[in-house]
């Protein structure tokens, strides 16, 4: 049946990246019993949640849920409440903390504003792993403003090998942005009547919304670093140090290359000057530098 599960995942791939959960819950109801499979493989936008007991928001994704319910990192309980739900040893949760007070501090210096969360979990081979989320929205206060996401969600596996440790970092970076053109429409009406007032005209303005461009997408990169470790809070800082690097790559290889060729591929399909004017201003700067080469 694994062919079944690579057939759903490499249908996810080719459906549009905005509509992912409306599209995994659609698999999930055509094949109930790869749920889990297909939860665990296919990234979705971050869910944000509430804390009951702490009043704390919180990031929910498949790293902290167990059934139907999500584990909170600052009360340590599920909401819906589960009674036997999977928790870490009491040494790692106490460096779930630690890490969830830093990269709260770390969320705000970089994104101010968002949520930001950090689970841990305890490996079969002595290691341990861990997931540190964040997500920012920008709401649009009216139609006309752009509006979008961004989600972080970086997985990292730790190995300590004597005063050093071995950690393996995947990151995905989900962005979604839809802009929105609004364009005035109306024209000069007459009041009637005699004098000033009938002499006197306004225009009606009304505005129409003139075009949507929504761009949405993924990207993943991975990295192995080897660092010293002098106790336990010395993980944080360098998973810290290495989500941080990551972060700023990911984020200069979306803003220089991704928007960098979608506004290439727009600026070749259609000019936003007039070509021939383009055409003689070349013409005039070959004229003028063969004039200087004289």
């Amino acid at each position: 049946m694994a062919e079944l599960v690579d057939s759903m995942l490499d249908l996810m791939r080719r459906l549009p990246p905005i509509r992912t959960e409306e599209n995994v819950n659609a698999l999930i109801n055509i094949c109930p019993d790869y749920a889990d499979d297909l939860l665990g493989s296919v990234d979705q936008p971050l869910q944000l949640k509430t804390d009951h007991a702490t009043g704390h928001e919180y990031l929910a994704c498949d790293y902290n849920r167990d059934g139907e319910s999500y584990r909170s990192p600052w009360s340590n309980e599920y909401d819906p409440p589960l009674d036997d739900g999977t928790v870490p040893t009491p040494r790692l949760r106490k460096l779930e903390i630690m890490a969830n007070e830093a990269f709260d501090t770390y969320r705000e210096m970089y994104y101010e504003g968002g949520v930001s969360s950090v689970y841990l979990w305890d490996l079969e081979d002595g290691g341990f792993a861990g997931v540190v989320l964040f997500k920012k929205s920008m709401s649009p206060s009216s139609n006309q403003e752009p509006s979008g996401s961004w989600d972080s969600i970086h997985v990292f596996e730790s190995a300590e090998r004597g005063r050093q440790a071995h950690y393996k970092l995947t990151s995905t970076i989900m962005l979604q942005l839809t802009t929105r053109q609004a364009s005035e429409e109306g024209g000069e009406k007459g009041a009637g009547g005699n004098g000033a007032q009938g002499n006197r005209k306004h225009k009606d303005i009304q505005f129409k919304r003139n075009g949507e461009v929504t761009l949405s997408g993924s990207m993943t990169r991975q990295l192995e670093q080897d660092w010293p470790i002098h106790d336990q809070a010395s993980h944080i800082t360098n998973t810290g140090r290495m989500i941080e690097e990551m972060e700023i790559k990911m984020r200069n290889s979306l803003q220089e290359v991704y928007f960098g060729k979608t506004r290439d591929i727009v600026y070749d399909l259609r000019s936003v000057d007039d070509l021939e004017r383009a055409r003689r201003q070349k013409e005039l700067q070959k004229e003028l530098v063969g004039f200087i080469k004289r």
